[in-house]
């Protein structure tokens, strides 16, 4: 257990060296400090335990066993030689994944853009494809890998980027979504939705997000709600219902009475939670059209 508490103190110690060097992005600081907390509660460590530390930093110690390693030579990819059936093949499959997209048949299509990346898997466009198909289906990680994948084969392949910049901004990685829909317009400067979904994700850096809390704290909210509850109404249950206030459907009814109210009693504010919604949304109009 000893030899375990030494190694996650130096991981540590590499962990916090890493926050004090700098040029992380505020994602990936948050990352290592949690990865920090994490190793300090699950082996009862901290950096102030400096009788665990080692001569050596954990660099040290990793280039000195790499050292030792046998040289490994950088694996080449071959080429694919497609023959033609194949290659036809597997354009036609692309093609039945680009119908069940329209069809929104998002894992059928996935299906067949994976039988196609199969038969080629050095076209950046099937990989591409297959990520607007998971980010449909909101696997935005498979969406990511598989932009991973589009990128190394094609750097120059803007729709990999943007489509990068769409799925890192669903998982909440803004800072690096910015980062992939800039490159995006550095290979496509006229394309108007990269622009539009740099723009969008700027902001919600700058501004938090809409939430139920920020919608109750809202004064005509407040106003409603104690209309509601002075003027006799339930919140809890549907005008004549006998249905507990633990009862799902009754509350189920509630919110759909709570948000009818509104509807009426305050139009403007629905429109402009609305127009808030709809403006911190990036599109992926463009993006979406396959190849």
């Amino acid at each position: 257990m000893a030899d375990k508490r030494r190694l996650a103190f130096s991981i540590i110690q590499f962990l916090q060296d890493q926050l004090q060097d700098g040029g992380l992005s505020p994602d990936a600081q948050e990352s290592l400090e949690v990865a920090i907390q994490c190793l300090e509660t699950a082996f009862g460590v901290s950096m102030d335990d400096r009788g665990l530390a080692l001569s050596q930093t954990l660099p040290e110690i990793f280039e000195a066993a790499a050292a030792q390693e046998p040289q490994q030579t950088s694996a080449v990819s071959e080429p694919v030689t497609l023959s033609e059936e194949d290659a036809a093949e597997a354009e036609r499959l692309k093609a039945e994944g680009n119908e069940q997209m329209k069809a929104e048949n998002f894992e059928s299509a996935i299906t067949y853009y994976g039988k196609a990346i199969e038969l080629n898997p050095s076209n950046a466009v099937y990989y591409c494809n297959r990520a607007a198909a998971y980010s449909k289906l909101g696997n935005y990680i498979g969406a990511v890998r598989d932009c991973e994948r589009a990128i190394n084969i094609d750097p120059k392949y803007s729709k990999a980027y943007g489509r990068m910049g769409l799925a890192l901004s669903s998982l909440n990685k803004l800072s690096e979504a910015v980062v992939y829909y800039r490159k995006a317009l550095e290979l496509d400067p006229d394309n108007e939705t990269y622009k539009s979904n740099l723009k969008v994700t700027e902001q919600k850096m700058e501004t938090p997000s809409p939430s139920a809390s920020n919608l109750m704290n809202n004064p005509q909210v407040q106003q409603l709600m104690s209309g509601m509850i002075s003027g006799g109404a339930n919140p809890m249950a549907a005008p004549g219902a006998s249905a507990s206030p633990n009862d799902l459907a009754s509350l189920i009814q509630a919110g759909q009475q709570f948000a009818q109210q509104m509807q009426q009693q305050n139009p403007e504010l629905i429109e402009q939670l609305r127009s808030q919604i709809r403006s911190r949304t990036p599109s992926a109009s463009n993006e979406e059209q396959q190849e």
